[in-house]
């Protein structure tokens, strides 16, 4: 078998013909891995209520659009949509949606499902890729998309650093001959892990083609490198480290999802290489709390039984578990 650089393996593992992002694949209790949107649809409230205030607060027009990158499902846009129409319905009479998605299957499964849930009152124009998208303004909402660029492995032996080859099915370290990865190994001070790949020309993207913009993210990792392999595969809720003894990853390639800790500090950077940005970054647990998710489980216990209402609140409680979902997670809002 050919020897293959990790991150081009790790790119067709996810996107490569027949990848596992190319599927329709469930996520949830019936698939490989749980997400914030498929925990609770107060995920998505949390967000619209912030789309919300920051409009009425006149920091973004009444005629944004709200672009959603990597919708799979199209679940939380469709909860966003829901939750503007309980907080403030007339804001939908002037609001534009989009979606980024490069696969045709998983955009058809999105519209078939945004207009069982909306019919034809609610509009959503496709991109295929980010950098299609030409805006004035944009509220941008991604999760967890940093973890799905290709990354390198990084491994330093004897003061020299070594990158990852497959080979058969296995992993290998060479001597780093790409003068690049090195510099940036050595600004983040990484010596072991992951280096993500694609976010400056992401972010370039982004600031070079939309003038105004605030972008909502959530994801898992840290400001800082962990200095030790993060990268993990996910298959049917059970957790596998890339270097696990007995792990054979020709039977997980691209039948499972593959996944690593995010660099927040590296996301960052690349966006303020090309734009003066605002930057806010905290856990998952004190953003939706800011963002008002409590106040939506208030409006939610008026109008529905209790029994419905504590169902909720249990969802809610696995977003915000500090021990959890809540300070594993965290949320990264870039304005520009």
């Amino acid at each position: 078998m050919k020897k293959q650089r990790f991150s081009e393996y790790f790119n067709n593992w996810l996107y490569g013909e027949d990848g596992y992002y190319t599927k329709y694949n469930a996520i949830g209790k019936d698939g490989d891995f749980f997400t914030a949107v498929s925990t609770s649809i107060f995920f998505g409230g949390s967000i619209a209520k912030k789309i919300v205030d920051t409009i009425l607060d006149n920091k973004l027009p009444k005629n944004t659009t709200i672009v959603e990158i990597g919708a799979h499902h199209g679940y939380l846009l469709a909860d966003i949509i829901q939750f503007i129409y309980t907080l403030n319905p007339k804001l939908l009479e002037n609001l534009n949606f989009a979606i980024v998605e490069r696969f045709e299957n998983l955009k058809n499964e999105q519209k078939e499902y945004l207009k069982s849930s909306f019919g034809d009152n609610i509009k959503v124009k496709f991109y295929d890729d980010i950098s299609e998208v030409k805006l004035d303004h944009a509220f941008i909402v991604a999760n967890e998309i940093y973890d799905a660029f290709a990354c390198e492995l990084l491994y330093t032996k004897n003061d020299n650093l070594q990158t990852a080859f497959i080979k058969n099915g296995k992993i290998e370290f060479e001597d780093c001959l790409d003068e690049n990865i090195k510099t940036k190994c050595k600004k983040y001070k990484i010596t072991k892990g992951e280096l993500a790949l694609g976010y400056e020309e992401f972010a370039k993207n982004i600031c070079e083609n939309i003038k105004n913009f605030y972008f909502l993210s959530f994801d898992y990792g840290e400001k800082y490198p962990r200095n030790d392999f993060s990268c993990r595969i996910y298959s049917q809720h059970q957790v596998f480290p890339i270097f696990e003894e007995k792990l054979e990853l020709t039977k997980l390639y691209k039948n499972s999802d593959i996944t690593y800790d995010v660099n927040f500090s590296h996301v960052i950077d690349s966006f303020n290489s090309f734009c003066n940005c605002e930057v806010e970054y905290q856990t998952q647990l004190k953003a939706l709390v800011e963002f008002g998710i409590l106040d939506l489980l208030e409006i939610l216990q008026k109008n529905v039984s209790e029994e419905n209402y504590l169902k909720e609140v249990q969802k809610v409680k696995t977003l915000l578990e500090p021990t959890g979902m809540g300070d594993r997670f965290k949320m990264l809002l870039i304005k520009k």
